[in-house]
């Protein structure tokens, strides 16, 4: 299934509603996903391949939408993501991706340009990679990412984003910025940019239609909000699991991209 026949689909579902911008992001999608399918490699023999070498990856031209809290945002990437024919996609909160990135940094203290090890690290896995809420506020992530970006699209990784600030906003005000902007730059340089805002808040539409109150704590309670998180969510989801807040573990019934 495409994206924008995925989308068809959803308008048939009671809960979900046409928006034009939404719309038209979709078509965005359904772009990228033909361009992504076309340029999936064919099978060569071993003297085909002999003959042509290894081609110079060059990466398609991703998207960054952006727009205010509740515009559907997440919808746009899962839906792409889900839809990829391809295991060598990644779909990953922005915070998530940056504490990876750390951590592999880590792993590799001492090594020389290890900015370069990660994003060789990265293209061994996946083609395709899905932000969601791209944001910087430190100093650290922001010093990293235009080094990283750089090694990501020179070995053909596409990208895809969402964010709640358009591009040449991200890291307003923060220290040395100036060493940010090349990571703009090579946003700007390798998406196309989109703002997705309608007036439509999708979450704040779900908690109007939703009690305030649930007494007692029985069964029907439950249900009512299993409803509501499945309503506000989107995969991948995770039951009975445990969230960090401040240094300390929680234990959650569910957990999906922020919602809890």
């Amino acid at each position: 299934m495409t994206p924008a026949e995925k989308y068809q689909q959803d308008l048939t579902r009671p809960d979900f509603h046409h928006d034009t911008a939404q719309e038209y992001a979709v078509k965005q999608l359904q772009r990228l996903y033909d361009d992504f399918v076309q340029k999936l490699p064919q099978s060569q023999s071993w003297w085909q391949k002999l003959r042509t070498g290894t081609p110079q990856k060059k990466p398609l031209t991703g998207l960054y939408f952006w727009g205010g809290v509740g515009r559907g945002k997440t919808y746009l990437v899962d839906t792409f993501y889900e839809c990829l024919p391809t295991k060598r996609k990644m779909r990953i909160h922005f915070h998530r991706f940056m504490h990876r990135v750390h951590e592999d940094l880590k792993l590799l203290k001492g090594v020389k340009n290890p900015l370069e090890q990660v994003a060789d690290n990265f293209s061994k896995q996946t083609d395709i990679i899905c932000f969601d809420e791209f944001f910087v506020s430190d100093i650290t992530d922001a010093m990293i990412l235009g080094t990283l970006m750089q090694g990501l699209f020179a070995r053909g990784i596409t990208l895809v984003a969402t964010s709640n600030i358009e591009p040449d906003g991200l890291y307003r005000n923060g220290l040395q910025r100036a060493r940010f902007l090349p990571a703009i730059g090579l946003i700007k340089q390798h998406c196309q940019i989109f703002n997705v805002d309608s007036g439509i808040d999708y979450r704040l539409r779900t908690l109007e239609q939703a009690e305030i109150y649930h007494h007692p704590l029985d069964k029907e309670a439950e249900q009512n909000l299993q409803q509501y998180f499945l309503a506000l969510s989107v995969e991948p989801r995770q039951a009975a699991c445990q969230i960090d807040v401040a240094n300390r573990k929680l234990s959650a019934l569910a957990e999906a991209d922020g919602i809890v």
